[in-house]
C-alpha cells in the first residue's frame, strides 16, 4: 500500500487543489475531514511559514503519520501587507470568501487603477512534518497580480474572483482549476517541496 500522507487541512477546496497537484506520487492520502476526533490546531503565528510549521508538528504528533500544512493567503502592499496571515478571516468569520472580498474591495476602493498601485500576491508556504513531530522542509511559492474592482468568475475560492493574472487578462475564478494549478502560489510550493517527497517516502 502506497505511504500515507496528511494534509493538514478541513478545506475541502484546498485538500483537493493539494491532491491534483500531487497527482503522479504513488501516496495515500488523508486530510483532516477525515479525522473528526481531532481537534482546531489556532493559527498564533504571526507569519505564513509560523502557522504551517505549528499545523504540521502539531497534526503529526496527534496522529502519528507524516503530515502537510499549509498557511497561505493574499498579501497587498498598499494595505501594508494585509489580509496576511488573517486573509481566511479577514472580515472576522473563518473562511467567509464573500465577506473578505467585500472588505478588501471596499478598503481599496479609494486606489486608482495606475499600474502598480494595486498589485498583490498570493504566498503558500507548506510544512512538512515526520511522524515524530520534526519539520523536514519548508517550502514558500509566490503568484504576483492584481486585484480588480469587481469579482470576475466563479471558480476557486477566497480571492481567487479578485485576483488577475496580467499575463492571462484574466482573475483565477475566470481561468479555471486546471490553469491555476499551473501557475498559482500552492503549485509554486509543491514544486519545490516534490523532490524532498520523493526522497523521503523512496518514491524514486
Amino acid at each position: 500500500m502506497p505511504p500515507l500522507l496528511i494534509l493538514g487541512t478541513r478545506n475541502r477546496k484546498k485538500r483537493d487543489e493539494l491532491a491534483a497537484i500531487l497527482r503522479g506520487l504513488a501516496l495515500t492520502l488523508g486530510d483532516l475531514a477525515d479525522r473528526p476526533d481531532l481537534p482546531e490546531l489556532e493559527e498564533t503565528e504571526s507569519t505564513f511559514a509560523g502557522n504551517a510549521q505549528l499545523k504540521a508538528v502539531g497534526y503529526a504528533k496527534l496522529t502519528g503519520e507524516w503530515v502537510l500544512a499549509d498557511d497561505s493567503g493574499l498579501v497587498v502592499p498598499a494595505l501594508g501587507g494585509r489580509p496576511g496571515v488573517l486573509s481566511a478571516r479577514y472580515a472576522g468569520r473563518q473562511g467567509d470568501d464573500a465577506a473578505n472580498n467585500q472588505k478588501l474591495l471596499a478598503e481599496l476602493a479609494a486606489l486608482p487603477d495606475t499600474p502598480g498601485r494595486r498589485d498583490a500576491y498570493y504566498v503558500c508556504v507548506l510544512a512538512l512534518a515526520n511522524p515524530q513531530g520534526e519539520v523536514v522542509a519548508t517550502v514558500e511559492g509566490r503568484c504576483h497580480g492584481e486585484i480588480v474592482r469587481q469579482p470576475r468568475g466563479t471558480a476557486g475560492f477566497g480571492y481567487d474572483p479578485l485576483f488577475l493574472i496580467r499575463e492571462y487578462h484574466r482573475t483565477f475564478g475566470e481561468l479555471g482549476p486546471a490553469a491555476k494549478r499551473a501557475i498559482s502560489h500552492r503549485a509554486r510550493a509543491l514544486a519545490q517541496l516534490r523532490p524532498v517527497l520523493v526522497k523521503q517516502f523512496g518514491l524514486a
